[in-house]
């Protein structure tokens, strides 16, 4: 199975695979739910291996890759946790 990094730089650098409408599933520890975000929301530091950031509610909040429990690709999930 891909790593979500893996996957995430797939997204990102095949330019084939790397078009459509991406969504990431992150679970939220409160709601005990997952919540799906447009991937474009996310944002990676370079050499930050370990988490993102991305707006939730209309806070910045970082999270760890961990929590990343699907991606969808066009309304289908393409990779699941």
């Amino acid at each position: 199975m891909e790593t979500i990094q893996q996957l995430l730089n797939r997204i990102r650098w095949d330019e084939n695979f790397g078009r459509g409408d991406f969504t990431v599933g992150i679970y939220d520890r409160v709601k005990d739910a997952v919540e799906f975000q447009p991937l474009e929301n996310l944002k990676q530091e370079n050499g930050n291996h370990f988490s993102f950031t991305v707006c939730m509610e209309g806070e910045i909040v970082t999270i760890p890759f961990h929590r990343i429990r699907a991606v969808r690709k066009n309304g289908e999930t393409i990779w699941q946790r």
